[in-house]
């Protein structure tokens, strides 16, 4: 397991997790891991290779015969499938479609694992956001958190970004998306959302961004000034 000052912050979709993660990063002076943009990857390059995403085998024999990478040569990091940048192509909906199936696969998750792992024994702070970072990936994190809000304000948010591209939307669908997802990724065998053990709690429900990073940002000083670990410009 890694030494690297690793602070996780889980939560389900629509918790503002990423956008959150690269800030407050940021503000610390650590690296962030998009882990879910790692699993969006995996889904498209399913589907590129016209794979079920019922198909975990063949799914993980294609992840082998290529290349993902995280390309931390620009804030916030992005994702690189056999060299080419996908972060865009990964946010569509056919991808959102399937991420949550294709990343239910134990093969796909061991070698997610493993990966997540490797990127933090080469980078000695990182904010890392997923599903299972406090959990499975990380349980030793010297800081956990759990980012959380109401369905219906998750599913607002999502909405509004997917207005914001200009794609018609129907708010009764998104809601209904965002119920399935966080059932499918609550009831998967491997690595299911749940709550790290010791996890510092925020409902980003009634707060705005700015809140919420600032919020998580006195968490992290707090927690590693009482652990009497320094970050960023704090000293120990």
């Amino acid at each position: 397991m890694s030494r690297s000052l690793i602070v996780t912050i889980d939560g389900p979709a629509g918790t503002g997790k990423s956008s959150a993660a690269a800030v407050l990063a940021e503000r610390l002076g650590f690296d962030m891991l998009d882990t879910g943009a790692m699993y969006r990857t995996v889904a498209l390059l399913a589907l590129e290779a016209g794979i079920s995403p019922a198909d975990g085998a063949l799914i993980a024999a294609a992840l082998d015969r290529s290349t993902l990478q995280v390309d931390f040569s620009v804030q916030p990091p992005i994702i690189r499938l056999d060299g080419r940048d996908v972060h865009l192509r990964i946010r569509d909906h056919d991808v959102t479609a399937i991420v949550s199936q294709v990343a239910s696969h134990r093969d796909v998750r061991h070698r997610m694992v493993e990966a997540q792992r490797q990127v933090a024994l080469t980078h000695a702070k990182l904010v890392t956001e997923g599903r299972d970072q406090g959990t499975i990936v990380f349980p030793n994190a010297v800081v956990r958190i759990w980012l959380d809000a109401r369905p219906d304000v998750r599913a607002h948010r999502r909405a509004d970004e997917l207005r914001a591209q200009g794609i018609a939307v129907d708010d009764a669908a998104v809601l209904r998306d965002i119920a399935n997802r966080d059932a499918s990724d609550r009831g998967r065998a491997e690595g299911p959302l749940r709550q790290p053990s010791g996890a510092h709690v925020v409902d980003t429900s009634d707060l705005s961004f700015a809140q919420v990073v600032d919020r998580l940002e006195t968490i992290v000083r707090e927690s590693l000034a009482a652990a009497k670990v320094g970050c960023g410009g704090m000293s120990a």
